[in-house]
């Protein structure tokens, strides 16, 4: 794993956190605002990020009723175009408003990951910041299991000597010739890594980045990250060691999220 210590705050302090939220939701409408606890997913997620060494923390938010309800329990909010086509897109547009200096570090935080680890976060803003001639960086972990090595909404990442990215598939990368030669029954004799959707930017690549022409092999994949490669930029890895709780992209996922706090409100009290 990337050598870093996660109680010192990182070369990169004063990174900010930038979190896209939009109201339309095929799978869960409205999910920002769902009820976590008693407080809107968005803000969850906000506080959350505010618990890493982050200077500031802003939601890029589609709705009033987002910027309403952030508003409410003190956390800032930007509203923004309402019809991004990406969550980049989006956060392109709240750093170009928000004025912040092209070097200036920005970790894009889903608006559906209210349990995500704040030392993550502090974690692919030191990554990037160590890797100068990067603008983008990501975070992986190991693929334990073969169901998920194979399964494709699991993307895998293949890097090079110094943890930078070489390509992001949803097929099983890298591919062990002679040991897959009859079906795929193990993991390959290299480590498999899993790709975390959690990213930094040096904010001159974010708002850069829409403008750049989609990639044919990012629309294959169906995976935005790929525009970057596919244009020569380099994306820093950092390696942990799992991964992190998921996010909500369904009811059933709501549901788990909120068992997951109420054990942890529980634990809190014993």
């Amino acid at each position: 794993m990337n050598a870093m210590d996660p109680g010192a705050a990182p070369t990169s302090a004063g990174f900010i956190v930038l979190i896209p939220a939009r109201m339309r939701s095929s799978r869960l409408p409205g999910k920002p605002l769902a009820d976590l606890a008693g407080l809107p997913m968005v803000v969850r997620v906000a506080q959350q990020a505010l618990k890493s060494h982050a200077r500031r923390c802003v939601v890029a938010a589609d709705d009033p009723a987002i910027a309403e309800a952030c508003a409410r329990h003190g956390i800032e909010c930007l509203l923004t175009e309402p019809d991004h086509p990406s969550g980049t897109d989006r956060l392109a547009e709240a750093a170009q408003r928000l004025g912040l200096a092209s070097e200036e570090i920005v970790v894009n935080v889903q608006g559906d990951e209210p349990l995500i680890e704040p030392r993550l976060l502090d974690a692919v803003a030191e990554c990037l910041a160590r890797h100068p001639s990067a603008r983008m960086a990501t975070v992986a972990c190991p693929i334990d299991d073969v169901e998920a090595y194979t399964n494709p909404n699991v993307v895998k990442v293949v890097t090079d000597r110094h943890d930078r990215a070489l390509y992001f598939s949803r097929a099983p990368i890298p591919w062990d010739r002679d040991r897959y030669s009859s079906g795929v029954r193990e993991l390959p004799g290299t480590s498999a890594l899993r790709h975390i959707g959690l990213y930094a930017y040096r904010v001159a690549f974010l708002t850069a980045f829409p403008k750049l022409a989609v990639a044919p092999i990012e629309q294959v994949e169906a995976l935005e990250q790929l525009r970057a490669l596919w244009h020569g930029e380099t994306i820093a890895v950092y390696r942990t060691d799992s991964a992190p709780p998921a996010g909500v992209d369904t009811p059933e996922d709501l549901e788990r999220a909120r068992v997951h706090l109420a054990l942890e409100r529980a634990a809190s009290r014993l």
